[in-house]
């Protein structure tokens, strides 16, 4: 029975709580250790279903067809940079909000659909602090390609996701099942104290980048595993 629960679906969750007290010959009327169990088991099935949708998300590949995809990278733009007008959908402009090229949906190969998602995200909730973070990104000589960087922490709590460190955040910040937003909730935290440490670090040069995204992520790892741990820019 015990086994089985971490496995349960939402919708039998009420069910697999009724069948461990019976198991475990805990009175039904102890609401305390029911409810918590009930939230424990909604957490755990919640996380599983969490995974599942951001990697689906991430296996949808940025079609320059599709209006919808297009209207994001639209709005990306006009976000961080509200000042200027996009000249055209191909456009050596891309490079100046840190893509590689004159047409961003080659940059979404790795993360797909995921990755544009994310950078709108927190281009949208926190806009003030992803302009901030874009002028930051232009510094002369601790400059870095934001969107670039900001695809590849979308990989990083992906992965983070994936191999189940983020457990003990997600089970603080959220008495229930945890939703999308939730992720990139944790996404925004990611990029924020990313830009954070980089300007602290002071590498010499972006050619060092990966090492010192790997000590980034190395901290990131040592956080999570606090049990108590909440990693958000909310209060």
């Amino acid at each position: 029975v015990l086994r089985n629960a971490v496995h349960v679906e939402e919708a039998e969750v009420e069910k697999c709580v009724r069948d461990v007290m019976k198991e475990k010959k805990i009175e039904q009327k102890d609401t305390g250790f029911k409810t918590n169990l009930h939230i424990s088991l909604l957490q755990i099935s919640g996380y599983k279903k969490l995974y599942l949708n951001v990697e689906n998300l991430r296996k949808v590949p940025y079609d320059s067809e599709n209006e919808e995809h297009e209207e994001q990278l639209i709005e990306l733009w006009n976000l961080l940079m509200p000042h200027e007008n996009l000249k055209a959908r191909i456009s050596k402009q891309w490079c100046d909000i840190g893509f590689q090229g004159d047409d961003p949906k080659t940059d979404f190969r790795g993360m797909g659909l995921l990755g544009l998602v994310n950078l709108v995200y927190f281009s949208k909730h926190y806009t003030s602090e992803a302009r901030q973070i874009l002028s930051r990104s232009n510094h002369p000589k601790l400059g870095y390609s934001y969107a670039i960087v900001g695809i590849n922490l979308t990989e990083m709590a992906y992965s983070l996701l994936k191999n189940g460190a983020l457990k003990a955040h997600l089970y603080n910040m959220v008495s229930g099942l945890p939703q999308m937003e939730h992720f990139h909730q944790f996404y925004c935290y990611l990029v924020y104290e990313f830009d954070k440490f980089w300007f602290e670090e002071e590498p010499e040069s972006i050619m060092h980048f990966n090492q010192y995204r790997e000590k980034f992520h190395e901290k990131i790892k040592g956080l999570l595993l606090d049990y108590s741990v909440v990693l958000t820019l909310q209060d």
